[in-house]
């Protein structure tokens, strides 16, 4: 019992970019947030995301968000924690939270689509989760 209880938590707690990609074709209730510094946000970011960097999470910068929503957060991907700090930020917060596993990275990797600035190069782009 005590893995199958570690299994439905985990899936409770992180979903990949196949299902929060078919969850969002479905309609499902989901804000896609992406917790890295908002250059790197501008530079790339995941179609209809909205940018809030983990530093900046309050009370006051969520006040306006929607509580019934799930909260899907986001970052770089291996190499970047933005995606546990939004989580826990928001999860403290009172938010329903899951975990985007890879970020953007598998994201991408996944074939997924991208908003990217123009002109924007990924050499030098820092998520700014440290």
């Amino acid at each position: 019992m005590e893995q199958l209880s570690y299994y439905r938590a985990k899936l409770a707690y992180e979903t990949d970019s196949a299902d929060l990609y078919g969850d969002l074709a479905k309609g499902e209730p989901i804000v896609v947030v992406d917790g890295r510094a908002a250059s790197a946000y501008a530079h790339e970011h995941i179609p209809d995301a909205i940018s809030l960097p983990h530093r900046e999470i309050s009370p006051e910068t969520t006040a306006s968000f929607d509580r019934s929503k799930t909260y899907v957060c986001y970052c770089d991907g291996i190499g970047c924690n933005a995606s546990t700090h939004t989580a826990l930020k928001l999860l403290q917060l009172g938010f329903q939270v899951r975990e985007l596993i890879g970020g953007l990275d598998w994201w991408k990797r996944d074939g997924y689509p991208t908003h990217r600035s123009e002109g924007g190069v990924a050499v030098g782009i820092r998520c700014g989760c440290n």
